[in-house]
């Protein structure tokens, strides 16, 4: 686990960069369909998220902070796990590359929200949050069916990538309303660090929000 930032604001700022970055299918979603096949005859139309593998926006910004820093990390879990599975359909190295890049993102996203969870009130507290409904489960076991399972791992990268959308939306609300439930903000100054965890991939151009980035 990287040192942490000492400054919530700016911790804030960067979580909303790292979530914008990979919200953008390109990091994912169009090489993996490329990859695959997928972007042939019609197919590409079926890489759609399956229903209830992501929670929606709406679930997300129903939850305390603490509880969506917990429920975040515990996707991005999930997450990791899939792309672990998903590197065996990947034969080119270029493409393994670019999962492995993706996988690098994820895991300095997490070490933020870390950072960011520590900066909470009530930081030691151990109290597992309420389940947030459709999300919170593991997907079904990608089916052994070739081109079944390669169409799971596209509507699963569709569904991670709406999903950072939503997170960035979310952390872009906290960013517009600090004084918002101030049980639940940030407190600064109470982990010192000076070593912020960037992504391997900076792009700092932002999109219209309901827009799934490419």
């Amino acid at each position: 686990m990287g040192s942490c930032l000492d400054k919530d604001q700016e911790l804030l700022r960067q979580l909303q960069k790292q979530a914008d970055i990979m919200q953008r299918t390109s990091m994912l979603l169009n090489p993996y369909i490329q990859s695959q096949g997928l972007d042939k005859d019609g197919l590409k139309e079926y890489c759609r998220e399956r229903p209830g593998t992501f929670p929606s926006k709406e679930a997300l910004q129903r939850l305390s902070r603490r509880e969506f820093l917990w429920a975040l990390n515990t996707m991005l879990d999930h997450v990791l796990h899939r792309l672990m599975a998903l590197q065996r359909d990947i034969p080119k190295a270029q493409d393994l590359e670019t999962l492995n890049r993706a996988k690098q993102n994820i895991r300095g996203f997490k070490n933020n929200i870390h950072c960011m969870a520590q900066l909470l009130p009530g930081s030691s507290e151990t109290t597992e949050p309420a389940p947030i409904g459709p999300g919170t489960s593991p997907s079904p076991t990608p089916t052994p069916d070739t081109f079944q399972r390669r169409l799971e791992g596209c509507r699963f990268l569709h569904g991670y990538h709406r999903f950072m959308h939503s997170v960035g939306q979310v952390f872009r609300e906290w960013a517009e309303s600090p004084s918002r439930s101030r049980r639940h903000s940030p407190r600064r100054g109470l982990r010192k660090g000076t070593r912020r965890v960037p992504l391997s991939r900076k792009n700092k151009r932002l999109l219209p929000r309901g827009q799934l980035p490419r």
